[in-house]
């Protein structure tokens, strides 16, 4: 697309810590230039985001089990549901509909589906605390999104007055740079204006206005503990799952015992050399150091930082299956943490998706762009809990209309949760007759008394 003069004072957010403001401003003035005029940023300054993305893809989402785990089972629940539009009516949320509009988040790109572009949309929020999804076109497919990688991308935002920051009340975003290959690749930048880019940040960095913050990043000590204690564990069984042994040699008689040294490290060091007899001589004396697993409760050790990665995550231990969790995994509590899985952490994620997709769809004037959960598997005991919740209305507004309420105002009412909507017909009783009517004659009293009958 072609580049609009950004004149007013700016300001950028980048969601890495690759380019430096002065490096990233150099590239701009020398990368631009529209209708014969070079642009640059005047004054401008970066909020950098403590994590880089690539180092905690690398060194915790592809390296860490639990953190691999996690990030998977948000994703996988999280691509799940489908989008439709939600009509609103006096402020109350109506019923969900869908109509053509709706293709571009069901066909996102050549091949894929919403569950691809909320998959890769949820896996890049939880890694870089940001997930860009930009409306473009595709020749032979038509319209499609794009999610763009959160490092290649930076955030340009301003006023119109000289002495800005991002903070203040009439700043906005006024773009949207993405560098494919990452800054300095030597590839043409793409800029986007923002109603071109949806911006998923589903929790704020409370150091930038309009950047997200993964969850990994509070937990990355964590991360680095687990890490450690699953190398320690690996290396106790390669050194023949013994605990460390110190060796003393008379200290005169030491190089001496250099070669047989290294002999003993052949026969006795690694798993294929587990449980050998080992055999001292010259005055050696083995003495064992440290605590092995018993000793030191390993599985409680490693366990309990399992659990707050994963508390981190807003996944319960026993929905991604770590052992705190199973331990104390039964039927019951397992559905416990399924409905709490899905009502404190992916409901709010699906909301805040649908409100952020909204900005590059055309959603209806009468009606918002929704999550439709109804096909959830996981999410049935919901479905059971709403039928139950529906058939208790259902019972509750024949009872008001029976006792004399007028239906329309019943409906509010019970839609509302709010008894001061109803409003009376004046009619009592369940044929809501007036007060004192008498009931209307029929069959032959209606034409006369009834004659006496008699017998043969």
């Amino acid at each position: 697309m072609n580049l609009v003069p950004w004149k007013k004072q700016t300001e950028l957010e980048r969601s890495d810590t690759i380019l430096s403001m002065d490096a990233f401003a150099q590239w701009f003035s020398t990368q631009f230039a529209f209708q014969g005029q070079t642009y640059t940023l005047p004054t401008a300054k970066q909020e950098e985001i403590g994590g880089n993305f690539r180092t905690l893809t690398q060194g915790a989402y592809r390296s860490s089990a639990v953190v691999f785990a996690c990030v998977d089972v948000r994703a996988k629940l999280f691509s799940d549901a489908r989008f439709a539009y939600r009509r609103r009516r006096s402020g109350r949320p109506g019923g969900l509909f869908t109509d053509d509009s709706l293709r571009i988040l069901e066909r996102p790109w050549p091949g894929a589906t919403t569950g691809d572009l909320l998959y890769r949309i949820e896996q890049y929020a939880s890694l870089a605390g940001n997930a860009f999804v930009a409306r473009t076109q595709i020749q032979g497919f038509g319209p499609a999104l794009a999610v763009l990688r959160p490092d290649w991308v930076t955030i340009v935002a301003g006023t119109d007055r000289d002495d800005t920051t991002a903070w203040d009340v009439d700043a906005q975003v006024l773009g949207y740079v993405y560098e494919p290959g990452g800054p300095g690749s030597g590839k043409p930048a793409v800029i986007y204006m923002p109603d071109e880019v949806a911006h998923y940040a589903p929790i704020p960095d409370p150091e930038a206005r309009w950047r997200g913050m993964s969850w990994v990043t509070p937990v990355v000590r964590e991360i680095m503990a687990d890490k450690a204690a699953t190398d320690h564990k690996l290396s106790f069984f390669e050194n023949g799952a013994t605990v460390n042994l110190v060796l003393k040699w008379p200290v005169e008689d030491l190089e001496k015992y250099r070669k047989w040294i290294e002999a003993f490290k052949r026969e006795h060091e690694g798993r294929g050399n587990a449980y050998k007899t080992m055999h001292l001589g010259g005055g050696a004396d083995a003495t064992p150091v440290g605590a092995d697993f018993r000793q030191m409760d390993f599985k409680v050790t490693q366990g309990a930082g399992e659990t707050r990665i994963a508390a981190a995550a807003g996944v319960p231990p026993v929905i991604v299956g770590l052992s705190e969790g199973l331990a104390a995994a039964t039927y019951s509590n397992y559905g416990q943490a399924r409905r709490r899985f899905a009502d404190q952490t992916m409901r709010p994620l699906w909301r805040n998706v649908a409100g952020s997709l909204a900005r590059i769809v055309d959603v209806p004037s009468d009606a918002e762009l929704w999550y439709d959960d109804r096909d959830i598997s996981a999410l049935q005991e919901d479905a059971l809990d709403a039928a139950n919740v529906l058939s208790t209305n259902a019972q509750t507004s024949k009872a008001l209309i029976e006792a004399g309420f007028d239906p329309k105002s019943v409906v509010s009412a019970v839609d509302a949760q709010d008894l001061t909507l109803l409003k009376h017909t004046g009619l009592t009783s369940v044929q809501l007759q007036e007060p004192g009517a008498q009931p209307p004659p029929d069959g032959p009293a209606a034409d006369g008394p009834n004659e006496p009958t008699t017998t043969e």
